[in-house]
């Protein structure tokens, strides 16, 4: 097979891509186990909100648990040493969480727009079963689109230029018909569409907060923060990786396997885009649960309930909240 083999492109894998995902490994998973416990509290309080985030804790948990298989994979420099059948499982809850992810993101900035702009209006798809449909739809939809993964053979063998071979997992050069054809599709429907409607949704909100006379300066400006803090995220950790896999799609259409420095550069370009999108798994459990009152709250009460600080009644009233937020104006809370 040829292919854009370099010591160079290992070498750059080897050193930067196991820093990263041990990073997030070491914050996303015990900060989305905490996100998992709050979300469920807040559903409890008849908060849909909490549906949305539950969802989004458990697909950035999934990913999360994966990721030591791709330091395995990084720190032997691009060599899959485990069985094809984890290299398909790794890829499928890969891109299982990129697309969900932006789907649930999408789902909780709608549900603050209407919150915020609407509160009076379409209360009902602002319920619990509402949200529970809609959040299942995301998982049953997505699981078909990434199937496919699941069917084909992810793992091809690279030859670098002293021979020593490669086996790869997933990323191959050039993209295979089916894949461009895959990633086009997820590119409008998992990336552009939820970006649109985010940046809406969050201009709507932030017309609205800063037209409200009733909400003093101080939290306009910490609301007007976070709505910035959400936006960036998004964009920085999805739209370079989506920006590469466009040029990918289009280069590697018709390529030329014989003059393929371009298509070398491109794909470690492409390659480090990827492991950023996994700092996803750490921005969204801290800036969707734990910047807010609510969700600290939640969080100590369940720390409280863990340690044993808390007497019999104290921990029946934590798992049996069923009291409601109704501050119309916090963002998440």
């Amino acid at each position: 097979m040829n292919s854009t083999c370099t010591e160079e492109q290992h070498d750059v894998d080897h050193y930067l891509f196991p820093i990263v995902y041990i990073f997030v490994i070491v914050i996303s998973v015990p900060a989305n186990i905490g996100s998992l416990c709050v979300s469920f509290l807040q559903a409890k309080k008849a908060n849909e909100l909490g549906i949305y985030l539950f969802s989004l804790s458990l697909s950035d948990l999934l990913y999360s648990l994966t990721l030591p298989l791709w330091v395995n994979y990084t720190w032997n420099k691009d060599n899959w040493t485990f069985s094809s059948a984890l290299c398909k499982g790794s890829a499928f809850f890969m891109y299982l969480n990129f697309y969900s992810s932006t789907g649930f993101l999408t789902c909780i900035a709608v549900d603050r727009y209407l919150a915020v702009v609407y509160p009076l209006k379409f209360l009902l798809l602002r319920t619990r079963k509402f949200a529970f449909v809609v959040s299942l739809s995301i998982w049953v939809m997505e699981s078909i689109f990434n199937s496919v993964i699941l069917w084909e053979d992810e793992t091809s063998t690279e030859y670098c230029n002293d021979q020593k071979s490669f086996t790869l997992c997933y990323d191959k050069y050039p993209l295979e018909k089916w894949q461009i054809n895959l990633n086009l599709f997820r590119m409008c429907t998992g990336y552009a569409a939820p970006l649109v409607i985010i940046l809406i949704c969050n201009q709507k909100v932030y017309k609205a907060v800063q037209h409200n006379q009733a909400t003093e300066n101080t939290e306009k400006i910490r609301i007007i923060k976070l709505l910035i803090s959400i936006t960036l995220t998004f964009v920085l950790c999805f739209t370079p990786f989506h920006v590469m896999l466009l040029i990918r799609c289009i280069l590697e259409r018709d390529v030329n396997l014989d003059d393929h420095k371009s298509g070398k550069q491109t794909y470690a370009m492409y390659r480090i885009t990827v492991a950023l999108t996994s700092l996803n798994c750490v921005a969204d459990p801290l800036l969707y649960c734990f910047v807010t009152e609510t969700g600290r709250s939640d969080m100590r009460n369940i720390l409280k309930f863990c340690t044993g600080k808390c007497n019999k009644s104290q921990r029946k009233r934590i798992l049996s909240v069923s009291t409601r937020d109704t501050i119309e104006l916090d963002v998440l809370e």
